[in-house]
């Protein structure tokens, strides 16, 4: 009641703006898991080797990642049940399943990329063997989950972390004084250089996030989010929670340019992060390494409380975060991606840029599943998709064919 006194008190725009804080969370969470070592790997090689000319799979692959993270918010804010048993309801136990072991396959391949980007951006930051740094941070991720009140305490921390990933990569960029007209033709102008369709499919697995939009049903419902709230969720959160990873990505190739202009070869983060400071002094390395920083431990955590959930939901075993199941399931990616780490050995960026790209050999079928049921007049009601999110939808899922084509083909090629 207190509350409420309180909020009628303040001026329309202070309420509009407590009501929006209100609402951020679902996906911000989704965000941080997409923009962790993977997406930072692929932008700063987008970057070196190919300038500005990549800047248009960015903003392609952003636009859709919100239009999937908005069908699977309607779809948790509809359903009344997760996203997976939902699927399983409309499509059948199997196909359902399916898409629950999809999204959990592709996390575990995030886990690789988290476990080798976790450890060498700490290891930058502090010193010592990056597998150290790995485990370490696996460790306090699993302390964080086993908390009571977990949800809640992994949403606030993830949205500081999307905070500090943005002063950091952002103010970096900017201290590196770029050509910003060449900039803008990069952002509107398509084309694909010669040697980039690899690295092109790897931008497109990370910042058209699948797993990460299919996750955000889950968030909606921990959240206890109502259909009626649709249009809050949809502008304060929806949009700029995956709008804002894509920003930071842009501004890490602006980065990445800026370097290679000047002479610095600079092909991993490590590298980066150590260029920046002749082009741009000491605080942008600083700052750099601080939005890493953010970006691998954020990813890590996200990634692993989805991979849970889904697991657990796919196998029948309930689907909320408070759940023991959920809890031990989370542990399966934390172990593994450090273990994958240690076997593998070899060049630790290859092997990141290497499992982002195999994401898309999973996406479209989990995908068509979320642009399946956003597209049920009888389960989603006034929330059903429209003609035009039904268009970006089969645009969506013909990019990710497209690109688990050519992966192939690269294979065979």
């Amino acid at each position: 009641m207190a509350e409420t006194r309180d909020a009628q008190e303040h001026p329309s725009w202070v309420r509009r703006l407590i009501t929006g804080l209100a609402i951020m969370g679902p996906a911000f969470i989704a965000g941080a898991w997409q923009f962790g070592p993977g997406a930072l790997t692929t932008a700063v090689q987008a970057g070196n080797r190919f300038g500005y000319n990549l800047l248009w799979v960015i903003v392609l692959s952003t636009i859709l990642a919100i239009v999937f993270t908005d069908m699977s918010a309607r779809i948790g804010l509809r359903s009344g049940k997760s996203i997976i048993q939902t699927a399983k309801d409309t499509f059948g136990t199997g196909w359902g399943a399916l898409s629950g072991f999809g999204v959990f396959l592709i996390t575990l391949i995030f886990s690789v990329g988290n476990a080798v980007g976790t450890g060498l951006g700490l290891a930058g930051l502090f010193g010592g063997p990056p597998m150290m740094w790995t485990i370490v941070a696996s460790l306090a991720v699993a302390f964080v989950v086993f908390a009571k009140n977990v949800y809640r305490i992994i949403e606030r921390m993830l949205i500081a972390m999307v905070a500090v990933m943005a002063l950091g990569f952002i103010l970096s960029a900017l201290m590196t004084d770029p050509a910003w007209g060449s900039v803008a033709m990069g952002l509107v102008l398509p084309s694909i250089p010669g040697g980039a369709e690899l690295l092109v499919v790897a931008l497109v697995g990370t910042n058209f996030s699948i797993n990460a939009a299919f996750y955000v049903s889950y968030a909606i419902r921990e959240r206890k989010l109502t259909a009626d709230q649709f249009r809050q969720v949809r502008w304060r959160d929806t949009v700029p929670g995956i709008a804002a990873p894509g920003i930071m990505a842009v501004f890490v190739i602006v980065a990445a340019v800026a370097t290679s202009e000047r002479g610095l070869e600079a092909n991993t983060l490590q590298e980066l992060g150590t260029a920046l400071e002749p082009v741009a002094g000491p605080l942008a390395s600083t700052l750099f390494a601080l939005g890493f920083f953010a970006a691998a431990f954020s990813s890590m955590t996200a990634n692993a409380v989805a991979s849970g959930t889904v697991l657990s939901d796919a196998l029948g075993k309930g689907d909320k975060l408070a759940s023991r199941p959920v809890k031990t399931f989370i542990l399966i990616p934390l172990a593994f991606g450090p273990t994958v780490m240690i076997i593998a050995g070899g060049n630790p960026i290859q092997l990141i840029v290497t499992a982002q790209a195999l994401i898309v050999l999973v996406a479209p079928y989990v995908g068509l599943i979320v642009v399946l049921l956003a597209g049920r007049k009888a389960l989603m009601g006034s929330l059903v998709n429209g003609v035009a999110m039904k268009s970006a939808g089969a645009v969506g899922i013909l990019v990710l064919l497209a690109m688990s084509g050519r992966l192939v083909i690269s294979w065979f090629g």
